[in-house]
C-alpha cells in the first residue's frame, strides 16, 4: 500500500513535536558538544530526537525506508530502488542550538520519486509548526492555536525581503545580495527560512555553499505546496535521493517568479 501524504500529516506533526520536547529537555540544561567526521557539531539532543523519529516512522510506515542525518546512508545502488522514503534531520541548526539562539528545527519530509510531497518543520523553542502535504495545503500553527493556511506572496512593487543563513555568510552570498539590488535583509538560522517564504513574510532565501538533502526536503515541500519554488542554478527544482552524494547544489527559494532569482546565484 502506498503512503498517503494528507493522511500521514497530522501524525508526522505530532512526531516532530515529540522530538522537539526531547530537544528542549537537553536545551534546558548543560550539554557537551562532539564533532562528527565533517566537523559539524553533535549533541545528545540530536540523538534523542533521532530515536523518537525513527521509532515513530517505523510504526507509521514500516515499509518506507528512512534517510537521516544521524544514521548511515545506504549506497545509491540500494536507494535507487526506493519509490518512497523519509528524509529526516532530527535537529537542523545544531550550531544555533549550541549557541542558544533558538533558531533550530525538527525536519521531516516524505519523498516520492525524487520530489518531497510532505514536509514538517517544528520550531521547538517557540512551538511553531510549518507543515504541508500535496493535496492538503500548507499550514502554520502556533502552540494552542488553530492551524492557519499559508500562501507564498507575489512580490509587491518595492524592496524584496531577503533572509539568509546566520552562520554561512561569505563572498558568494554577498555577490547574490549585490546582484538583486535594494533589499531588506534578515539573518536567520535553520530551515525555518523556508517557512518564512511559504507564509509570505519573506520573499527570497538564497543558499550558496553546502547543504544536505535532509536540510531542505521538508522546507521545499512546504514552500512548494504554498506556491513558492526551490531551484538550483539551472532553474530546476531540487531533487532527492537521485545521486550518490547527499549534498545539494546551490539553490534559491522564492515566491515570486517575476525576477530570475536563480540567475543571481
Amino acid at each position: 500500500m502506498h503512503p498517503s501524504p494528507p493522511l500521514l500529516l497530522s501524525d508526522v506533526v505530532a512526531l516532530a513535536r515529540a522530538a522537539g520536547e526531547e530537544i528542549l529537555a537537553v536545551y534546558a540544561g548543560e550539554f557537551t558538544v562532539t564533532r562528527k567526521g565533517d566537523d559539524s557539531p553533535l549533541t545528545v539532543a540530536d540523538l534523542r530526537a533521532q530515536r523518537v523519529i525513527s521509532a515513530g516512522l517505523a510504526s507509521l510506515t514500516p515499509d518506507v525506508p528512512v534517510i537521516s542525518e544521524e544514521a548511515p546512508v545506504p549506497p545509491l545502488a540500494e536507494r535507487s530502488r526506493w519509490e518512497w522514503l523519509w528524509m529526516v534531520d532530527p535537529l537542523d541548526g545544531t550550531r544555533e542550538f549550541v549557541e542558544r539562539s533558538g533558531e533550530f528545527t525538527v525536519n521531516i519530509a516524505l519523498v516520492h520519486r525524487h520530489a518531497p510531497v510532505l514536509g514538517v518543520l517544528h520550531v521547538p523553542l517557540t512551538g511553531t509548526d510549518y507543515y504541508a502535504a500535496a493535496g492538503a495545503g500548507a499550514f502554520r500553527q502556533g502552540p494552542g492555536t488553530v492551524a492557519e493556511r499559508i500562501v507564498a506572496r507575489a512580490l509587491i512593487a518595492g524592496t524584496p525581503r531577503l533572509i539568509a543563513s546566520r552562520s554561512h555568510r561569505g563572498d558568494r552570498l554577498n555577490g547574490f545580495i549585490e546582484r538583486i539590488g535594494p533589499h531588506l535583509f534578515e539573518p536567520l538560522g535553520s530551515a525555518v527560512k523556508f517557512g518564512r517564504i511559504a507564509d509570505g513574510s519573506a520573499d527570497v532565501y538564497p543558499r550558496v555553499g553546502p547543504t544536505s538533502e535532509w536540510d531542505t526536503a521538508a522546507g521545499q515541500a512546504i514552500a512548494e505546496v504554498a506556491g513558492a519554488h526551490v531551484v538550483g542554478r539551472d532553474g530546476n527544482a531540487l531533487r532527492y535521493n537521485a545521486r550518490e552524494t547527499m549534498v545539494n547544489p546551490d539553490f534559491v527559494c522564492y515566491a515570486d517568479g517575476s525576477r530570475p532569482w536563480h540567475e543571481y546565484l
